[in-house]
């Protein structure tokens, strides 16, 4: 025995010190795998990333936003022929292995052996799981080998339920659909817990091979895949053999796939940007929220068609004048007067074409229509509508470049002394420059600033020429000033942003201030309903509502615009170029934009109670001459009814 081990005891202590080693390095090995391994207890505070839905006042979808197209799911609401299902086809000694199949591994071992690749995965749900959440596609020995001891930490760790849950709402069915609930829309067009056997046999057995046998792709190959799965469910006894020959007779009726025909595209990027600045962009596109907005969705379908006639009646002029390419653009902007809110929005002729947003973003020159909110400041200041203007040539000394300015009227004809009302109603330039010089240039630029103009305003003679850039929202809120008794509100697109749980994450806070009093208001309202019954926006009578607004055409027909409004409403149209060319021979404010104008307040009043302007207790209506001030009868020839403070009314 002695001679044995003394001839044997070198050779054991060398077997003894190379197991040795070869065990430590297996351990270490194993240790580094371990440590190389993702902490799976982010499990415990995990989170799928879901879809946030953004929808109208009228409550209808507008939009979708996503990084993967997720709605999670509690594992109560899918059925359990689902459940049944998946188990069947991916796994079905889910509930008694401990995370690995080792009946799989060996015959997916022996199948890999023989084709010379990896052919079969073998991967247990919970291993799928694993592989889902923390680590690549990419197929190798590693890989596999991290999968199988993520999913023993992950069996250790959660109830079965628990880890299903998690599958359920993180694997890919294809089209776009992450989780059994977004493939229910996708596919069928309802919610998970109102599938059929048929339906729940089919989604699972989707995730062999998304793209393969998606209904939306091959709905032969996915019927045949779908009868595969329930003859697997009746040999495990899950079905009865009337439910799998009723299961089997139901025909595919995949949801119709609708166009991606986008909703109020150009609110829906403005919208986005809010969202970005209120919760980021990690949340709003992966944390699943509710987003109420102000847009009706009604209106915005007339906005745009309005916007789409219009343009196309231009069209037809500028072809028959021989204009050619660009076409004209157009934006459209309406908003509640009373509250801020953004009611419809149009940015562009076309958003697949163009999605920069007109009505937001774009700075045009306004034309006559920035005349009211230097007459606003002239009324604040306690100018009368029968204040006289002188309407005769003038000549400016020290003008651009050092030349003398001659302003024209549109008309290129004067017609002497006029009233403050008929000087705004006829637009007439030279009394709108001689009003800007004696309230000063620079005090009606800061009054603009006031009203909500954000843009840089030149402050010269020519600034109520509307010669200096805005934009159409910036606009359109400063005319919205005059029906809201003077008190100006930012626009707004969001009224309320959700969590996932329905908890109320923001909610903007509304930003207005009063800018002017309501008597100014009042009278501004007045005579902008001048502008309607007596002068460049007599179009708008047919609407046979109280309305008021204003024309604005620049030089050489490149803009037009109209801005008007309601009681309760404020619309501004904008018509152009996105070059700085013409749009024909005529083409003003009151042919090219307040058509459009007229088409959307048609539909949009017609929604409404008929309702009056504010006239304030501390004011009076009197019948005047538009050309002298002075007070008339009713019957008398061109005789208007003007607003008046109490005591300054003409005697």
């Amino acid at each position: 025995m002695s001679h044995f081990l003394q001839t044997w005891k070198k050779p054991l202590l060398i077997l003894l010190m190379v197991g040795g080693v070869i065990t430590g390095v297996l351990l270490g090995g194993l240790a580094a795998f371990m440590h190389d391994l993702p902490q799976i207890r982010a499990l415990e505070s995990f989170q799928p990333s879901a879809v946030t839905r953004i929808y109208s006042a009228d409550q209808v979808l507008l939009a979708e936003l996503f990084v993967e197209k997720r709605d999670p799911v509690d594992l109560e609401q899918v059925p359990e022929a689902l459940i049944a299902a998946l188990i069947t086809t991916e796994d079905r000694s889910f509930y008694t292995h401990s995370g690995i199949d080792l009946k799989g591994v060996l015959r997916a071992i022996i199948r890999d052996i023989q084709a010379g690749a990896f052919v079969e995965g073998a991967s247990t749900i919970t291993q799928q799981l694993a592989k889902t959440l923390f680590l690549t596609p990419r197929k190798s020995l590693v890989r596999k080998i991290k999968e199988a001891l993520l999913a023993f930490q992950l069996e250790r760790r959660y109830t079965k339920d628990e880890i299903l849950e998690f599958y359920l709402n993180q694997i890919y069915f294809g089209s776009g659909a992450y989780g059994v609930e977004s493939a229910a829309r996708i596919f069928f067009g309802k919610t998970v817990k109102d599938l059929t056997l048929a339906e729940c046999a089919l989604i699972a057995a989707l995730p062999k091979a998304p793209s393969r046998f998606s209904p939306l792709i091959d709905p032969e190959l996915a019927q045949k895949r779908r009868g595969i799965v329930l003859k697997q469910m009746l040999r495990a006894g899950i079905i009865s053999e009337n439910e799998y020959a009723q299961a089997l007779a139901e025909p595919i009726m995949p949801a119709r796939q609708k166009a991606a025909a986008l909703k109020a595209p150009y609110f829906i990027d403005y919208v986005k940007n809010v969202l970005e600045d209120a919760v980021g962009s990690a949340l709003l596109y992966k944390g699943g929220l509710t987003v109420f907005t102000t847009l009706s969705f009604a209106l915005q379908q007339t906005a745009e068609t309005a916007v789409s006639s219009g343009l196309e009646a231009l069209e037809i002029r500028m072809r028959k004048n021989g204009i050619k390419r660009p076409y004209p653009q157009a934006a459209l902007i309406a908003l509640d007067s009373q509250t801020g809110n953004i009611l419809a929005m149009v940015g562009g002729r076309d958003y697949y074409a163009s999605q920069y947003n007109r009505a937001t973003v774009a700075r045009r020159q306004p034309g006559s229509a920035f005349k009211p909110l230097v007459y606003a400041l002239a009324i604040e200041q306690g100018f009368a509508q029968n204040k006289l203007l002188l309407d005769a040539p003038v000549v400016f000394k020290g003008g651009l470049n050092g030349r003398d300015w001659r302003p024209e009227n549109f008309s290129k004809t004067y017609q002497g002394e006029m009233t403050l009302r008929k000087a705004l109603t006829d637009s007439k330039n030279i009394p709108a420059v001689r009003l800007t010089e004696t309230l000063g240039p620079s005090a009606a630029v800061r009054f603009a600033h006031t009203l909500g103009i954000a843009t840089p305003l030149q402050d010269n003679l020519s600034l109520p020429l509307g010669t200096s850039e805005v934009t159409l929202i910036d606009l359109t809120a400063a005319y919205a000033v005059f029906p809201n008794n003077g008190e100006w509100i930012k626009p707004f697109g969001v009224t309320e942003i959700q969590d996932r749980k329905g908890r109320i994450l923001w909610s903007p806070k509304p930003n207005k201030k009063q800018v002017i009093s309501r008597t100014s208001a009042a009278l501004m309202t007045d005579m902008l309903q001048g502008v309607v019954n007596e002068g460049t926006g007599r179009k708008a009578r047919v609407l046979r509502h109280p309305v008021a607004g204003k024309t604005g055409t620049t030089d050489s027909y490149i803009d037009a615009l109209y801005i008007g409004f309601a009681p309760s409403i404020v619309t501004g149209v904008w018509v152009g170029r996105d070059v700085q060319r013409t749009l024909g021979n005529l083409e003003t404010g009151a042919r090219a934009a307040l058509p459009i104008w007229i088409d959307f307040m048609r539909v949009a009043l017609a929604q409404k109670h008929y309702q009056y302007f504010d006239i304030p207790d501390d004011t009076v209506k009197v019948w005047m001459s538009p050309e002298t001030g002075r007070r008339t009868a009713a019957n008398a020839p061109g005789a208007v009814e003007a607003l008046f403070i109490k005591g300054t009314e003409p005697k």
